[in-house]
């Protein structure tokens, strides 16, 4: 099928849909042929339009994509009867507005959310996160408190009564990548864009009773390799056209079963600035900075599971001569006075044996276990310690050194 022949096809389909009469194919099929370029990129200033635009390489399917693309997301309506049609743009631009925002995000299975606070700037992009992770939620770390603030990333790890802060660019890139997952703007941009390339179908119901929420349901199509057998609904409030919440599901058994919702709160309430730093900790809990100190080992040309080995025999040699500062350096960047603290009840003697490196148990934690038995004293007596893990992985955005997180003992 030529491309002229499969965009008459999918605008009689469309005309189907919304109850155009037959007359809107040929209307824009004629404004195909003579719609010059420079008016349809004039017409669609807005930058996503403008971009897919450019890239084409061939102007006359440009200019059936802009009409297409007027012809789907328009909020004009054929039957000039009807009321204004809703358009996912309207939701889109209203989003831009938004300053602050407070989402709680339900998975099944859980009563309790994990809970973000947001604030963007002028652009539009995040400029402070505030992440509460409930204990279901932490992936082995347990219940933390996460804040986000000019490039820098503080963690209160709840049950590890421990403060951590990271500097690195990479972990700010991360927790922005995650954030993207729940700003209703970027949501609406990528079903549009799904839309557009084919890989979701995307169904409006808009009730004529203005006090009930427009649905959008999005369903991913065969072929869709990035979100296979997904399926969103979104609702948007009619008269700010704001997102109200967004349920998702999961396709088993050729069923869709309810995966969780995201809910979205304080539209443009100002959030107070000390919701963005963690004063609210503990004073006694135990901080490590990652700007003042370099933590772990660096890998080198060592594979990753021969540097996880070297790390768990170094930790346990500097312990086996008292070298606290280095077995803190190696532990996460533990202070000396804290890993003296927890080992000064034992004498370790002699590492007996060492493990190949297995993954770790839990995919979200990352990085191998090396499980070990450790010849060590206490009380005047000698046994085998066989600890649960160690745990090591990377260290936190910086993939070129390589620590203990955890199970030393």
């Amino acid at each position: 099928m030529t491309a002229e022949k499969n965009i008459e096809q999918r605008l009689n389909e469309l005309a189907q849909v919304i109850g155009a009469d037959e007359s809107l194919v040929e209307n824009v099929m004629n404004r195909i042929d003579a719609a010059p370029i420079a008016q349809a990129e004039q017409k669609f200033k807005n930058k996503f339009f403008v971009r897919r635009f450019i890239m084409n390489r061939f102007t006359k399917l440009a200019a059936a994509a802009v009409i297409i693309i007027a012809a789907i997301f328009s909020v004009t309506i054929f039957d000039k009867t009807m009321p204004m049609a809703y358009a996912l743009e309207q939701t889109i631009q209203a989003s831009h507005s938004v300053r602050y925002l407070h989402t709680k995000n339900y998975e099944s299975g859980h009563d309790e959310p994990k809970e973000f606070w947001v604030e963007f700037d002028e652009y539009g992009d995040v400029k402070h996160v505030r992440m509460d992770f409930p204990e279901w939620a932490g992936e082995g770390d347990g219940a933390k408190l996460i804040v986000w603030k000019e490039n820098k990333v503080d963690i209160w790890f709840k049950r590890k009564k421990s403060l951590i802060r990271m500097p690195d660019r990479t972990v700010a890139d991360n927790m922005l990548q995650m954030m993207e997952m729940f700003d209703p703007k970027g949501v609406l941009e990528r079903l549009r864009d799904q839309n557009l390339d084919g890989l979701v179908k995307i169904e409006i119901d808009q009730p004529s009773n203005k006090s009930k929420p427009i649905v959008v349901t999005a369903t991913s199509l065969p072929g869709n390799t990035v979100l296979p057998g997904k399926r969103g609904v979104v609702f948007i409030d009619q008269s700010t056209k704001l997102v109200t919440h967004i349920e998702h599901y999961q396709l088993k058994d050729e069923e869709y079963e309810y995966d969780g919702t995201i809910e979205f709160y304080d539209y443009n309430q100002r959030i107070d600035p000390k919701m963005f730093s963690l004063d609210e900790a503990p004073s006694d809990l135990m901080k490590i900075d990652y700007t003042t100190q370099e933590v772990g080992l660096i890998q080198g040309n060592l594979t990753d599971k021969e540097i996880a080995v070297k790390v768990v025999r170094e930790f346990y040699e500097a312990l086996i001569v008292k070298d606290y500062a280095k077995a803190g350096q190696i532990y996460s960047g533990v202070p000396v006075a804290k890993m003296q603290e927890r080992w000064q009840d034992i004498n370790v003697l002699r590492i007996v044996s060492l493990s190949e490196p297995i993954p770790h148990p839990y995919p979200g934690v990352g990085g191998f276990q090396v499980h070990c038995e450790i010849e060590i004293e206490k009380d005047g007596a000698k046994s085998i310690l066989k600890p649960y893990g160690p745990g090591v992985r990377p260290v936190h955005g910086q993939s070129h050194r390589w620590n203990i997180h955890g199970g030393v003992r």
